[in-house]
């Protein structure tokens, strides 16, 4: 009992250090007044992002964009760098997609004309 007890634990511990570094929960920059918190996770062979919580000036509020993925299919490319698409509530379109990483800052570019024209956005994890 003893050893496998043990073999869970060390289980769960390689499952936690082999998490991909964009896995988490992430805040938005506010826009119109409101953001939100973005959980990304695997999806498929790629990482795709839910909007998981939404607030305004006057706290948490119930969005009809909960659930919603606004990361969609998003693949290493190695140094951090993630390519995909973004979806853009605002507008109800999808944009190629770039996501740069560095420590617990995510800086996330939505992009048109093969990347040439971006709108950004920096992220900061939430603990």
């Amino acid at each position: 009992m003893k050893k496998l007890m043990i073999a869970a634990m060390l289980s769960c511990l390689a499952g936690a250090a082999a998490a991909d570094p964009v896995e988490g929960v992430w805040q938005t920059e506010p826009d119109d007044g409101a953001y939100a918190h973005i959980t990304i996770s695997p999806c498929g062979g790629a990482f795709c992002g839910i909007i998981s919580r939404t607030f305004n000036g006057e706290g948490e509020y119930k969005s009809p964009n909960l659930g919603k993925t606004l990361v969609i299919d998003m693949v290493p490319n190695g140094e951090a760098s993630y390519a995909g698409k973004v979806w853009r509530p605002s507008n109800d379109k999808i944009y190629t997609g770039k996501i740069q990483l560095n420590g617990d800052n995510l800086k996330l570019a939505g992009c048109i004309a093969g990347g040439l024209l971006c709108s950004k956005q920096s992220w900061q994890r939430v603990k």
